[in-house]
C-alpha cells in the first residue's frame, strides 16, 4: 500500500482521483483549502462522497502554507505527491493574477522543496491544454509553449519549469499531464458544460462568447482520472497529453446534445469571444498510450447523458448554487 498525498482533492478532478486510489487499495492523504472561488458546497459534496473510506484522510490545508505542508509530511511517510491543487478559469486569473501565481507556481515550490527534504521521489502534475494556445494542431507534447495568452496559462508553466529543475538537481521523477477541458458530474460551475446545462434546465439565456463554432477536445473525469493515476509511474521528466484524441466538438454541438438531453431549447445570449480564450483545443495522445498504456474510454454523447443525469438527480440543490 502506497500512501499518495493528493492536493485539491475535494476538486473535480481530484475526488475522482482520491476514489480510483483508494479503489486500487492505495493510502490518500487529502489535501484541499476549500476556497470559494466557485460555491464551496460543490466542494464539499464531492468530499463528502469519500467520507468514511478505509485508508482516507482529509486535511482542509494550503500548499501555499508551507507550515502546514511540513507538518504533513512529516506526520505521513509519503511515498508520491499528486498536485491538482491549483487555481483554474482562464478569465478569472486576468482579475486576480496574483493568486494564480502564489497557488500554482509558489505552492508547487513548496510541495518540491518538501519533497526534497523527505525524499519523496515521485510527483504527478496536473496541467493545462492552455498552454497551446496559438500552435498547429493536433498539440503534441514537443509543442514550445512559450506563448501563454492567461496568466492562468502562465502559472501553469511556471509550475511544469519548477517541477523540471527539481528533476534536474533532485532526480524528483515527474509526470506533467496536460488535461483538455475536463467534464462529467459535479463538475466545476465556472466551465461551459456544467453552466449550460443548468441554464437550459432553468430557461436562463446561455452566455455564449464568440460563434459557438470554437471547439473542445472534451475529456471525461474518469479518464482523466485514470490517466492521473497511471502516471504515477517512473518516467524521470515527461510532459504527457490527455485529451479526447479525436476531432474536437464545436460548443454548438455540446449545447444541442444537452438540449436533446433536457428535452429543452437554449435561449443563447452572444457575448463577444473573449481574447483570452482558445478557439480551438486538439490533443496528440500518442504519447499518453505509449508510455502510460492510456485511452479515453468514456463517447461523448455518453459523457454528456451521464453529466445531465447528475444535474436532474441533484437538481433540488444545484437550483441555489451560484455560477
Amino acid at each position: 500500500m502506497q500512501t499518495i498525498l493528493l492536493t485539491g482533492a475535494a476538486g473535480f478532478v481530484g475526488y475522482k482521483t482520491a476514489e480510483l486510489l483508494l479503489n486500487r487499495g492505495h493510502r490518500v492523504v487529502g489535501v484541499d483549502n476549500m476556497n470559494d472561488y466557485y460555491d464551496v458546497r460543490l466542494k464539499e459534496h464531492r468530499r463528502d462522497l469519500l467520507t468514511g473510506r478505509d485508508h482516507w484522510s482529509f486535511h482542509q490545508a494550503d500548499i501555499e502554507n508551507l507550515a502546514v505542508m511540513e507538518q504533513l509530511f512529516a506526520e505521513n511517510r509519503i511515498d508520491a505527491v499528486i498536485n491538482l491543487a491549483a487555481r483554474a478559469g482562464v478569465r478569472y486569473s486576468m482579475e486576480n493574477p496574483h493568486v494564480y501565481m502564489t497557488t500554482n507556481a509558489h505552492g508547487t515550490l513548496n510541495l518540491l522543496e518538501l519533497m526534497r527534504f523527505h525524499d519523496v521521489k515521485k510527483m504527478v502534475l496536473a496541467s493545462t491544454s492552455s498552454l497551446y494556445a496559438g500552435l498547429p494542431m493536433p498539440f503534441t507534447e514537443d509543442l514550445p509553449v512559450n506563448t501563454p495568452i492567461s496568466p492562468y496559462a502562465a502559472s501553469k508553466k511556471a509550475a511544469e519549469a519548477m517541477a523540471y529543475t527539481y528533476h534536474h538537481l533532485y532526480g524528483i521523477d515527474v509526470t506533467v499531464v496536460r488535461y483538455f477541458t475536463v467534464y462529467g458530474p459535479a463538475g466545476r460551475p465556472d466551465m461551459s458544460p456544467f453552466r449550460f446545462i443548468k441554464w437550459i434546465d432553468e430557461g436562463t439565456p446561455i452566455e455564449l462568447f464568440g460563434d459557438g463554432n470554437q471547439t473542445r477536445d472534451f475529456t471525461y473525469v474518469d479518464d482523466i482520472a485514470e490517466g492521473t493515476v497511471l502516471a504515477m509511474k517512473e518516467v524521470g521528466y515527461e510532459i504527457i497529453n490527455l485529451g479526447g484524441g479525436k476531432n474536437p466538438i464545436s460548443i454548438k454541438t455540446m449545447i444541442g446534445m444537452m438540449e436533446e438531453r433536457l428535452g429543452k431549447k437554449a435561449v443563447i445570449d452572444r457575448k463577444p469571444f473573449h481574447r483570452a480564450d482558445m478557439m480551438d483545443t486538439w490533443a496528440d495522445i500518442t504519447k499518453a498510450g505509449r508510455i502510460l498504456g492510456w485511452k479515453p474510454e468514456v463517447p461523448f454523447d455518453e459523457g454528456v447523458r451521464r453529466t445531465v443525469e447528475w444535474h436532474v438527480e441533484n437538481r433540488p440543490w444545484l437550483a441555489s448554487v451560484k455560477l
